[in-house]
Parts: C-alpha cells; structure tokens; sequence
C-alpha cells in the first residue's frame, strides 16, 4: 500500500527520504485539517461557556479523551493530557512523593494493587541502561532529594536487557520501575511484562515509557498491568505540544496537582482551594484543546489502517534496511535484530563522525538522525560519541532504503 499520499509534505517535498520518525512522524491530512477545522469551525475555551462554539469544543475534547482511552484499553477518567512524555515523566517525579514518604526508619509505601499503605524500607529507584534522559534526569533529582538510591539494568552485548541481572536488582527496596518499553537507541522492545511482574512482586510502582513503542505496538495496559503510562503525540502522527500520561485511578486519586489554576478546582475562598476530580484535577488552564482533537484523529488514522498492517509493512521496510546495511563495508550496526526490535537501527561508519554522515545525506534529501539521541551515558557505556540512526514508519519504503544505502556508499567514496 502507498501510505506517503496521505501525507502531505511528501507531495510538497517529493525528493524527501524521511528516516527520523523516531523523533518526530509526519502528520497525515487528516490530522492537518482536524486542526485547520477546529480553528475555523469551533474554536472556543472548553468548560467554561454554555453557548454553542464552548459546548461543541468541550464535547470534541472529551470525544478524544474517549479515544485515547479505547486506545491502549483505559478508563476517560485515567487520561491526563500533558504536553509530551518528558512532562508526563515529570509530572510523576514531582508528585510520587506523595505515595512514597519518609516514615520513622523506612518508607511509607502504597501498594498499587490494594491501596494499602505499607512501611517498608523503600529506597531505591530502578531504572534501565538505555533510558533517554527524560526518563533518567528526573529520577535522578527524585532521589537527589529525597534521598533515594538510583540502580540500572544493565543491557547484554546484543543490546537487550540483563534480565538476570533485573530479578537481581528489583527486591524489596525497590519503591519504583521506570522503563523504557523500546528503545529509541537500539530499538528493543523490552519485555514489559516480565518487568512489570518482577516489581509488583516486590511491590513497587511500575512506570513506561512508551513513547518510542505507541505508534508501533498495541499497548493494552490492563494486561501489561503497569501503574504509570506516558506517550507523545508527535511521535504517533499526531501534532505536537499533546502527550497523554496513563495511571490507575486509585492512584491518580491520590497523587496532588501538579499545577494550580483554573479549570482544576472544584472551590475556591481566600483561605484554600479544593481540588477537582480526576483528570481535570491534573489539566490546570486552557489545556492544548486542538491538541487533543488531533491526537484523537491521528488514533482513528492508526485504528483505520490497523496495527496488524503497520507492524507487517514495517517489519518488510525494517527487515529489507537492516539486510542492505549489513552489506555495506565499515558498518557498525547496533541492533538485536528483527525479531527482537522496532523500526529503530542505529549504526556508524568506522572512521566517520555521525554528523558527518548525516550532513552529507543532506545533500541527497535523506534525513537521518546523528548524536547521542538524549541517550549520553549509554554512549558512553558504548565507548562512542554518539550514532546515526534511520528509524522507519507506515511511509516509508524499500526505494527510501535503496537511497539511503546509495547515500552512505556516497559517504565512504568521501572518506576513503
């Protein structure tokens, strides 16, 4: 199928091989003009007006929080739109505190399965080698803080997870499970659930990072059973500036704002405040109405063509890449293969610096990714400064990929 005509950038960039969706997708017209008619047709403020422009955009918007619920099998109310992961990620930093505090000579924890508050000596957070830094960073001050201690899973030389090693490290110190559910380095779809099992097993918080796995993966968080859930429009066809942050309702029910404001309070004297129920609770202010609307529209574009004919058309693009550039001499490919990944493959050309690679791609209107991709201390952990990586969506094609190969072969003439 020719995915590319529903996007209009490659009608106005015909030339462009676009091999960065990893950071960013491109939007298809659906999702362009879902915002065009909002502005043209219903812009109004959302909950705060009886007439007609107020009603319509409030129902649009709780139409879109529906959606995205259905999407990864959640209730309306565990739906809190946030501007992308990274704010998702630390929302939960900021807020945690509240299930997990100091108490006499150990931890006060919630379990999230019984509500139950239970004093154990909690004090430890874990985490992955592989996590981008919006997933390291705000953990890091967490335990900055409140004086908790930082542990990570480390990856195997075919660049998985140690899961040895997790069933080692996540115990009855662990109060929280951040993860990332794919990499956005290697492309490696951790194995969520058994990771998720380990920490309840201990009875510890369990938070995914899904943004590199949600436009890929069809997430079901009832069966994962995660606690936390956070992903980004932008990556999954949607606009961006819209992320969602999934959490059980009871503990949503107990967490605080994480900012105040209107549209977040239920009253107000001069003294005090009281709080809305969720998720209007967390959506302080005009929240990013058009946003939602979009993010609710590029679902439907996924729900259209369905996740069975996006994973079977990127796997023969992702499989077709990742055999060309084994052909190529000098390569370095960082990737556990086809069955073990996702439309991520990062690679280097020995003697060449990554940036230089992609700068001369530019050249030839092919758009890949180099650097260390938010991802420092795994490259570090590598002994390299960074990487050049292609990432590959329903849009892309064995053409693009013939182009790319043509490309990097342009690099080694160059650097001979």
């Amino acid at each position: 199928m020719n995915f590319k005509k529903d996007f209009p950038i490659f009608e106005k960039n015909p030339d462009l091989v676009y091999l960065d969706s990893a950071s960013t997708s491109q939007k298809p017209k659906q999702v362009i003009n879902s915002i065009t008619a909002f502005y043209e047709n219903e812009n109004a403020n959302i909950h705060r007006g009886v007439y007609d422009l107020s009603e319509e955009a409030s129902r649009k918007y709780k139409e879109s929080r529906e959606i995205i619920a259905k999407f990864i099998n959640a209730k309306p109310e565990e739906i809190i739109f946030t501007r992308n992961t990274t704010e998702s990620i630390n929302f939960l930093s900021y807020t945690l505190k509240n299930l997990i505090s100091k108490a006499n000579s150990g931890k006060i924890f919630i379990n999230s399965s019984s509500g139950k508050s239970q004093i154990q000596e909690k004090n430890e957070i874990v985490l992955t080698e592989i996590e981008h830094h919006s997933n390291l960073i705000p953990w890091q001050q967490f335990a900055k803080k409140n004086d908790f201690k930082l542990k990570f899973i480390p990856i195997t030389k075919n660049y998985e997870l140690d899961y040895k090693k997790a069933k080692e490290i996540i115990n009855k110190k662990t109060a929280i499970l951040a993860f990332s559910h794919v990499s956005n380095v290697f492309g490696t779809e951790n194995d969520a659930k058994k990771l998720i099992n380990l920490a309840k097993n201990n009875g510890a918080l369990t938070i995914v990072d899904a943004a590199q796995s949600a436009p890929h993966i069809k997430i079901n968080v009832k069966k994962i059973d995660c606690d936390f859930l956070a992903f980004s429009g932008h990556k999954m066809f949607g606009p961006t500036g819209i992320g969602v942050l999934y959490g059980k309702q009871e503990l949503l029910e107990n967490l605080p704002p994480f900012l105040f404001g209107g549209g977040m309070i239920n009253s107000v004297s001069y003294e005090d405040a009281g709080w809305a129920e969720i998720p209007e609770k967390f959506e302080a202010g005009t929240p990013n109405i058009e946003g939602a609307i979009a993010l609710g529209e590029a679902i439907k574009y996924f729900e259209k063509i369905s996740f069975e004919n996006i994973k079977e058309h990127e796997k023969k693009i992702f499989g077709y890449a990742l055999e060309k550039l084994k052909t190529l001499k000098n390569i370095i490919i960082y990737n556990p293969g086809i069955n073990k990944s996702f439309s991520v493959i990062s690679f280097n050309i020995k003697g060449v610096h990554p940036h230089d690679v992609a700068s001369i791609l530019n050249e030839y209107h092919i758009a890949i990714r180099a650097g260390h991709h938010c991802c420092m201390p795994l490259m570090k952990k590598l002994g390299i400064s960074g990487t050049c990586r292609a990432s590959f969506s329903i849009y892309n094609t064995k053409e693009d990929v013939d182009k790319l190969v043509l490309g990097l072969k342009k690099v080694q003439e160059i650097f001979k």
